[in-house]
């Protein structure tokens, strides 16, 4: 789809993983996958810049909370917002935004509130 909006989605579980991307297809954005945070600084440094990432926080290797980190150190990155998406019982949208996030989507996934955080958090 021409000028549809790219999301990148790092999520270590390959069911999660293939399940939104599928309905972010659906929704018309072009989905990116990542099973990791290390294939997301991969992909991230090699490709055009997405415009949003969804990111699970509990991954092994580079977890979400690293990959925050680095995403800060990176300048060209700064701009790209990102939505945690997790199942922690901690996580609300100022736990999230405290960690330099845009959004939360909590886990289960509820498609209704997701799509609703991506047309918020891209607005902005």
């Amino acid at each position: 789809m021409p000028n549809a909006r790219t999301v990148l989605v790092v999520e270590d579980n390959p069911m999660e993983r293939k399940g939104i991307a599928a309905v972010l297809g659906q929704e018309g954005y072009d989905a990116l996958v990542a099973a990791n945070g290390k294939e997301a600084l991969e992909r991230l440094t090699s490709k055009p810049i997405p415009d949003v990432m969804l990111l699970d926080m509990m991954m092994s290797g580079v977890d979400g909370w690293q990959l925050l980190k680095l995403l800060r150190q990176c300048p060209a990155l700064l701009a790209m917002p990102v939505i945690i998406v997790t199942g922690l019982g901690i996580a609300n949208l100022e736990w999230a935004r405290s960690l330099g996030a845009a959004g939360l989507v909590r886990k289960p996934v509820e498609v209704e509130h997701l799509k609703g955080e991506l047309i918020r958090v891209l607005a902005a």
